[in-house]
């Protein structure tokens, strides 16, 4: 069994997937598939979801029966705990420094990228 859901993704994608599984609600999808058609199934997603959002859940022989894949998500991310797969999601607040800080850093690194430039063609007449 295969579980695959979509978010903020382009609508080509849903229907390249709806050759494989069913669409039981928007961007839900659920089918039985081999795991090559899996693998490729995941692949075209995670190539064609931009800016969007994949999850994707399926039948595995562990302990918990199931494994879990995320792409696009920056508030949660998975954490496996001796062989238990967690989903560990970061509050608002969190997401929003990290955001923060990450601008911060690029600007930095601009400015410094800039600066090294300038100097180098002063000293160079």
């Amino acid at each position: 069994m295969v579980v695959m859901i979509l978010e903020k993704v382009p609508r080509s994608l849903r229907g390249d997937l709806t050759r494989f599984l069913v669409e039981v609600d928007t961007g839900v999808f659920v089918g039985r598939v081999s795991a090559t058609v899996r693998e490729l199934l995941w692949e075209r997603a995670v190539e064609k979801a931009g800016g969007g959002r994949v999850a994707l859940a399926y039948r595995t022989n562990n302990e918990q029966g199931f494994a879990l894949r995320l792409h696009g998500y920056s508030d949660r991310f998975l954490r496996d705990f001796d062989g238990i797969l967690l989903v560990s999601v970061r509050n608002a607040e969190a997401v929003r420094k990290a955001e923060k800080l990450a601008k911060q850093v690029a600007r930095l690194k601009k400015h410094f990228a800039e600066g090294s430039e300038g100097d180098l063609e002063s000293q160079n007449p």
